[in-house]
């Protein structure tokens, strides 16, 4: 165990620099269990990797969550149980990795809205013309999903093309030569009308594409999130571009809970546990 002074601390470099916390090393776990009495895990948006850090240290020292921990878990799971009307919105990419997240979702939430890549990945199966938008590989049938009358889609897009220009279209009237950056001034007032109408709201990734500076339409979505929450919504968000809308217009504590985790928020709501909190038992 590390000699510290009452009250000291030792800060380490990033652990994964290190190809044992990786590699989930039993050596490494091992020698940082070393230096210490107890482990205590409040890192949530790591916990569902199987790294030493995460799931090695804790078969050697007696091992509890912490505060965070304990607040994401119970903020979370009201996704489980939740106050209906049930909204649930997920933007972003990568079908495939979120598919899982929309089929256990479709039991429970009254509404599913699916913005950015995957709503493209909708348009696609129902044999619309998507230009140059960018569409998830999946290798999974999506009938289901974009038969579902629970499944809700952008009814306008906006959208660019090769000469640089910003059009609003609907889905059935996108051009070869068009790519879908966001949804359009329709589908904000479609969601405002969901929004309004739901008790719990659970909101993951944009509505379009934040990194290109198509900004606006997912912080007006943040803004009705938070003004339904005092109203008695339930409203739980996560995501790194839903949280940089959010953080960008003051609004974090206009929100029932906001989660720490990105792809750790997703696999503990389809999982409903994560291999940081299984090492914990």
């Amino acid at each position: 165990m590390a000699k510290l002074e009452d009250k000291g601390v030792i800060l380490f470099e990033n652990l994964r620099v290190n190809s044992g916390e990786k590699e989930n090393d039993e050596e490494f776990a091992k020698k940082l269990s070393q230096m210490a009495e107890i482990y205590v895990n409040d890192a949530f948006a790591v916990s569902h990797r199987k790294h030493a850090s995460i799931v090695g240290v804790p078969r050697f020292l007696p091992s509890y969550a912490g505060l965070l921990m304990r607040q994401e878990v119970e903020n979370l799971g009201k996704a489980f149980n939740p106050n209906k009307p049930f909204l649930f919105v997920l933007g972003g990419a990568k079908f495939e990795t979120k598919m899982p997240l929309i089929q256990k979702f479709m039991e429970k939430a009254d509404k599913i809205f699916l913005a950015g890549a995957l709503a493209n990945n909708i348009f696609k199966e129902r044999g619309l013309e998507l230009g140059t938008s960018l569409v998830s590989v999946v290798s999974a049938d999506l009938r289901g999903i974009s038969e579902s009358d629970k499944v809700v889609t952008p009814i306008d897009v906006t959208v660019t093309n090769n000469a640089g220009e910003v059009i609003n279209r609907k889905p059935d009237e996108i051009q070869i030569d068009e790519c879908i950056v966001d949804v359009g001034g329709e589908t904000v007032k479609q969601l405002e009308s969901l929004v309004r109408e739901s008790k719990t709201i659970l909101w993951n990734g944009p509505l379009g594409n934040y990194e290109l500076g198509f900004q606006d339409k997912t912080e007006v979505l943040a803004k009705m999130v938070a003004d339904a929450t005092p109203n008695g919504a339930t409203s739980i968000v996560g995501g790194g571009d839903t949280i940089a809308s959010i953080n960008k217009l003051g609004l974090n504590e206009k929100f029932t809970f906001i989660s720490t985790g990105g792809g750790a928020m997703l696999d503990f709501l389809v999982n409903e546990s994560l291999p940081g909190l299984d090492a914990l038992e």
